[in-house]
């Protein structure tokens, strides 16, 4: 059987923290960041150079904090740590499994991380290695969904693969509109107008500017990152 044809050369594949709660209401649950790993090691088999923006949404969400009385750049900060410690589990998985990664983070750790530095993430993604990008970008206010497009721009890469738990864009939350209609396609500016809930704005913004596609797609369903990579028509396309 022949393998299948990448369609782009390299990619930003924007996981949330939740990609990694799989049946738990809080943290990791080992097995589906094994499963992601795996998914994802597919994908880099074919030779294609992959950054990986991680969210922190399963431990700790800065909005939340802020709602509950926190001091917005105070939660914020929990917030990166958050995606810190999935970084570290991410890597792991993808290790355990062979694969060559980096974790990067915006915030000075260390111990655990390398700092973001362009050239040497551009030079890790050259050498085959998969790029873990954590922190957002080291500064309160601004989300992992603005921390990927940025990436994705300094990295070069030609897409932003958003895994979402829903199988594309849609008028409304399709979980709770059952009449919620689907995009195959739809232009940033239209996004932008009706509000939908695909990137923040200024995400999307930037995306825009620089003529950098978005592809959202849902996560549950295996297979669907090499499907995305490879062009298959394969939840919404946002450019």
């Amino acid at each position: 059987m022949k393998a299948p044809q990448p369609a782009y050369e390299r990619v930003l594949l924007k996981l949330s923290g939740e990609s990694l709660l799989g049946k738990q209401a809080y943290g990791i649950d080992i097995d589906t960041a094994s499963a992601v790993a795996e998914e994802i090691k597919e994908v880099h088999a074919l030779g294609v150079q992959i950054g990986i923006m991680i969210g922190g949404g399963n431990i700790f969400r800065g909005v939340r904090g802020t709602a509950a009385g926190m001091d917005r750049a105070s939660a914020d900060q929990m917030g990166m740590l958050a995606t810190i410690i999935n970084g570290i589990a991410l890597q792991d998985a993808l290790e355990k499994k062979g694969v060559p990664t980096r974790l990067i983070s915006a915030l000075e750790v260390k111990a655990v991380a390398e700092p973001f530095i362009r050239r040497r993430v551009l030079r890790h993604l050259e050498k085959g290695r998969i790029v873990i990008f954590s922190a957002g970008i080291g500064s309160p206010y601004f989300t992992t969904d603005t921390a990927a497009a940025l990436r994705a721009l300094e990295m070069k890469a030609q897409v932003i693969l958003k895994a979402t738990k829903v199988d594309g864009v849609y008028t409304a939350d399709p979980q709770i509109d059952r009449k919620a209609r689907k995009f195959d396609s739809i232009r940033y500016m239209s996004v932008l107008q009706k509000g939908l809930k695909v990137m923040d704005a200024t995400a999307i913004s930037l995306c825009k500017d620089n003529d950098l596609p978005i592809i959202v797609f849902n996560l549950s369903k295996r297979g669907n990152i090499q499907r995305a990579v490879c062009g298959q028509k394969v939840g919404t396309k946002v450019y």
